[in-house]
């Protein structure tokens, strides 16, 4: 059998830096680079199971804490970034806790029942889906490589639809009123209802990133890790845009010179008199307002960054007042 195996080699070039896996497959010789050893050895780990697969045939015990470490790498490899890693660890974590499982040979469809039940009891519907989201593909990850069998299944559980908290135009126009007197704030909250970012991406905005001749903005989405490369941005931002980089002192990188102010934002969100409030809202509004005008929600998803267009309608967007339009549009007045 040994004489069959198809086995993958990490090694490092002269002069250049990081190092390579590199296989035969097809009977051509193929490599891929990494930044580091421990991603190409991990790689080729991934890479010997792949190219074996018609060897390795029945499931492999393998221990708990070193297959949570492989998938860790694998994550990485595939570029998901810290935060999303931490979330994923986290989730395994919870069911370590719950379970106590040692091995893959623990991770058993009693056991995965079990970890949804008592999650259920700590957490809320929509923490133990994403716990479940996480596990889904751990499994998958974990049956591919023949360290867990496959056919468990681990359902979603329903969460009531809660209604979407978006701005009116009014709204915005006070909000934004009341705001001027701290113009940074209300650039941002410009940016916020015009653009859809993400408070985060907002702040992590640089002046480089800003393209007046074509009224763009290449963005970073540091929650997910990938961004659109250039985003459209009304051409009335961009001009409140120009006129703040305009005073800026002459050597800044950053778009904003200070950091957001929870306290300036506090005093404004109690001005206007708006019941639950966040920086969040106005990415709601911005979803909510496009579907109010008849975008699409193939575009809007697009715009937000979403990954499914069930997250841009269920949590994002305000169909209310579209619900409002449709029922207008009947021939009302032929009937009554």
């Amino acid at each position: 059998m040994m004489e069959t195996m198809k086995k993958p080699w990490v090694y490092k070039r002269k002069n250049v830096k990081g190092w390579w896996t590199g296989w035969y497959e097809g009977g051509k010789r193929k490599a891929k680079a990494f930044p580091n050893k421990n991603l190409a050895e991990h790689f080729r780990h991934i890479k010997y199971t792949q190219l074996n697969s018609d060897v390795f045939t029945s499931i492999v015990d393998f221990d708990w804490h070193q297959m949570v470490e492989e998938y860790r790498r694998f994550k990485q490899v595939e570029g998901l970034v810290d935060g999303s890693i931490y979330e994923v660890l986290l989730t395994q974590r919870h069911f370590k806790r719950v379970v106590g499982v040692n091995s893959s040979k623990e991770i058993t469809q009693p056991n995965l029942d079990a970890f949804v039940l008592k999650r259920s009891e700590e957490v809320g519907k929509n923490t133990l889906n994403k716990d479940i989201t996480n596990l889904r593909a751990f499994l998958h990850w974990a049956v591919k490589n023949r360290f867990v069998a496959p056919g468990l299944e681990l359902k979603k559980v329903k969460v009531p639809q809660k209604p979407v908290t978006a701005l009116s135009v009014q709204q915005v126009r006070d909000l934004l009123t009341t705001a001027s007197k701290y113009p940074t704030l209300r650039l941002r909250v410009l940016l916020a209802v015009t653009t859809g970012l993400r408070r985060g991406d907002i702040e992590a905005l640089r002046i480089g990133d800003l393209h007046f001749d074509r009224s763009t903005i290449a963005t970073r989405n540091r929650k997910a890790g990938k961004a659109m490369p250039e985003r459209p941005v009304p051409e009335a931002i961009m001009t409140e845009l120009s006129n703040h980089v305009a005073v800026l002192p002459e050597g800044q990188e950053r778009l904003f010179t200070d950091r957001f102010s929870p306290k300036k934002w506090d005093r404004v969100r109690t001005h206007v008199k708006i019941p639950g409030l966040t920086f969040q809202v106005l990415r709601k509004t911005f979803a909510s307002l496009l579907a109010q005008r008849g975008v699409s929600t193939a575009v809007t998803q697009r715009l937000l960054e979403h990954s499914s267009p069930q997250l841009t309608n269920d949590v994002y967007t305000n169909v209310d007042p579209v619900l409002r339009q449709a029922i207008n549009l009947l021939p009302v007045s032929d009937w009554v």
